[in-house]
C-alpha cells in the first residue's frame, strides 16, 4: 500500500465523520473539515502516530465570491468586444456556499506525506475561524496574512494585526469585491515633507479581454 493510500485509510479510520475527502489532483490528498471540528481534527492530524503531520508549511485564505460564474461571454467575438471599458456589476455570493475558506497545507516529515485541509468560515461578517497557532506555531504569520488580505479573523491568535499592507490601509485587497484601483492613492507632498494619502483620482473600470475567434488559426 502506498503512503498516500495508507494516509487516506488512516484519515477514514481515525478522523472519520469529522472530515470528508474532497477532489484533488492525482498524487495529492485533500480533506474538508467543519469549523467546529477544526481544532480537534488538527490536533489528531499532528499527534496520531499513523498521521503525524508535524509541520504546517502554508495557510491561505480563499474568497469564493462569484465562484463558478462566468464574468465574460467568450464563445464569440464582436467588433465592439475588444478592449472596451465596461461597468462591473456588483458581485454576489454563490447561494448555499460560505464565501470564505482557509486552506492548511500540512507535511508529515516522519512519513513524507502531504495533506491539504480546507475549512469554510462560519457565515457572516467578519468571517472567523479558530486559530491553529497553539498546534503549529508557524501558523502565526500565515494567519496574520489571511487576516490582512481577506479580513478573516482567527479566534485565539495572540497578535492578529496586518502584516503586508500599510498602517491605516482600508479594506482587504484579496477580496474579489475590492476595487481594482484601490480606495486611496499615495504621493509625496513636498509642501508637507511627507507621504500623503488621497482618494483615488482615476475612474475604476474593467477591460474586456480580447477573444480569439475559433475559426481563425492566426
Amino acid at each position: 500500500m502506498s503512503r498516500l493510500a495508507a494516509t487516506a485509510q488512516a484519515l477514514e479510520s481515525r478522523i472519520g465523520a469529522r472530515a470528508r475527502r474532497v477532489a484533488s489532483l492525482a498524487g495529492e490528498l485533500a480533506t474538508e473539515v467543519a469549523p467546529e471540528q477544526l481544532e480537534s481534527v488538527c490536533l489528531d492530524l499532528r499527534d496520531l502516530p499513523e498521521l503525524s503531520f508535524e509541520q504546517l508549511t502554508d495557510l491561505s485564505g480563499i474568497d469564493y465570491l462569484e465562484h463558478g460564474r462566468s464574468e465574460w461571454t467568450t464563445e464569440q467575438a464582436t467588433s465592439t468586444g475588444f478592449s472596451r471599458g465596461v461597468e462591473r456589476e456588483t458581485a454576489q455570493p454563490v447561494e448555499g456556499r460560505p464565501r470564505f475558506a482557509v486552506v492548511y497545507h500540512l507535511l508529515s516529515v516522519t512519513r513524507n506525506v502531504r495533506l491539504r485541509v480546507r475549512c469554510h468560515c462560519s457565515p457572516g461578517e467578519p468571517p472567523m475561524l479558530d486559530s491553529v497557532t497553539g498546534i503549529w506555531a508557524s501558523a502565526s504569520w500565515y494567519e496574520r496574512e489571511a487576516f490582512d488580505l481577506y479580513g478573516i479573523l482567527f479566534r485565539g491568535h495572540h497578535d492578529l494585526r496586518r502584516i503586508l499592507t500599510d498602517y491605516g490601509f482600508i479594506g482587504h485587497p484579496f477580496r474579489k469585491d475590492f476595487p481594482l484601483s484601490g480606495n486611496v492613492e499615495v504621493r509625496y507632498d513636498p509642501a508637507k515633507g511627507r507621504v500623503v494619502y488621497e482618494p483615488v483620482s482615476i475612474e475604476p473600470r474593467v477591460t474586456v479581454p480580447k477573444v480569439i475567434r475559433k475559426d481563425r488559426n492566426v
